[in-house]
């Protein structure tokens, strides 16, 4: 897949992505399963690939769902905590302390030497620091956090994982409620490359 203005098809995960997901007959799978809070039923590629982004260390390539309303028309996203590897101990000693449903606040982060649009998370009472939300949301969280009151906006922790690799430590979820006019994933970085009508196809989808 080298040309970028070109649509690729394909009825099978193309190996650059079928490469990122872990083996079902590794010893941890099921592990990781629970880390992702999915299900057995909800096992498929797709929806691991959206949980942890597909990520390797050997690319910058990410692979997440863009998100749509709800049936009650809200915006909900899953995310794992990033940065926390750069945290003191004592910061991850707040982590682990989090329970399902420890509410977490957004906390932009301009003077972010990294990047001006970092939003990081923090706990109530006693405050802590405890991540980051990933770069590819932060846009998304901006322009919420702007449009909507802060009890339109609800962020908890769905999943500490203490036995899990730290980039899979803390399982955030976000619920706010969808503003009129709002397009997800609209900033140039997500724009599409190819044109729909230029397709080489790779097992001749119907």
């Amino acid at each position: 897949m080298t040309d970028l203005e070109t649509v690729y098809e394909s009825r099978e995960l193309f190996p650059l992505f079928a490469n990122r997901l872990l083996s079902k007959e590794r010893p941890e799978y099921r592990d990781f399963l629970n880390w992702l809070n999915l299900s057995e039923t909800e096992e498929d590629a797709l929806a691991q690939l959206g949980r942890t982004g597909g990520t390797r260390e050997t690319d910058s390539l990410v692979l997440v769902p863009c998100p749509s309303p709800t049936e009650t028309g809200e915006y909900q996203v899953k995310f794992f905590a990033h940065g926390l590897r750069y945290l003191s101990d004592t910061a991850i000693q707040a982590v682990n302390r989090l329970t399902p449903s420890s509410r977490l606040f957004l906390m932009p982060d301009p003077q972010n030497e990294h990047d001006r649009l970092a939003i990081a998370l923090r706990t109530g009472e006693p405050k802590s620091l405890v991540g980051y939300c990933p770069r590819y949301l932060t846009g998304d969280l901006h322009f919420l956090l702007k449009a909507l009151n802060a009890d339109e906006i609800t962020i908890v922790a769905e999943r500490v994982n203490q036995d899990a690799p730290i980039q899979l430590r803390l399982l955030c979820a976000v619920t706010a409620m969808w503003p009129e006019g709002f397009q997800p994933c609209s900033a140039e970085d997500y724009q599409i490359l190819a044109p729909a009508s230029r397709n080489v196809s790779a097992g001749a989808l119907p």
